[in-house]
């Protein structure tokens, strides 16, 4: 079946059909206006003071962390500084344990024929030192004769030692009728086992 349109009919559609897609169009342009309205009094980022300071905040945080690198890096070069120190101080004062008792008994020797004190006995004992694997300490017991000026020269000699020697106790006696001393002494110095960190 077949329908007959008229002109005027077809004419009120499409006037219909503007309308209406006037309004929608009107429709979608208000709501990009209202859209449009709330980004400008309200923007999703803050506003523009917001923004300065929320900046602000962010360059002195950017200010706080250089600052903090650079004290970490000052820490770094002391530590390695420090670690370089260490390890020329061990390997200047601190001996290898292969050869300590023989430089030792000999540099105490001669500081003792220099000073005129006669040698008499002596005794090495390692002790480790606790909290390391490749340090110990050795205890050095001499006994000596002399008098009290030839002490205190073999104790200057010792003090000068391109050694670390510590000097733990010392005993002088005198013996009877005479100017002579009998020495006790007690030394400690430190040794470092072959293969440790030096």
């Amino acid at each position: 079946m077949l329908r007959s349109y008229s002109l005027g009919a077809l004419r009120g559609s499409i006037s219909r059909d503007r309308r209406l897609a006037v309004r929608v169009g009107l429709g979608v342009l208000l709501a990009a206006n209202l859209v449009a309205a709330v980004m400008v009094f309200h923007p999703f980022g803050g506003s523009a003071e917001d923004l300065e300071q929320r900046l602000q905040d962010l360059q002195r945080q950017v200010q706080q962390k250089k600052t903090a690198i650079e004290r970490t890096r000052s820490i770094a070069g002391k530590v390695e500084r420090g670690r370089e120190e260490g390890d020329q101080f061990m390997k200047s004062y601190f001996m290898n344990s292969r050869t300590v008792n023989s430089t030792i008994y000999s540099e105490l020797k001669d500081s003792a024929e220099k000073s005129g004190l006669k040698v008499r006995e002596h005794t090495f004992a390692f002790e480790p030192i606790e909290g390391s694997s490749d340090l110990s300490m050795l205890t050095i017991t001499g006994n000596y004769e002399g008098t009290y000026q030839q002490l205190v020269k073999f104790v200057s000699l010792v003090d000068r030692s391109p050694r670390l020697l510590i000097i733990e106790t010392l005993q002088a006696q005198p013996q009877q009728q005479s100017k002579i001393l009998n020495i006790g002494m007690k030394l400690n110095a430190f040794v470092r086992e072959p293969g440790g960190r030096l």
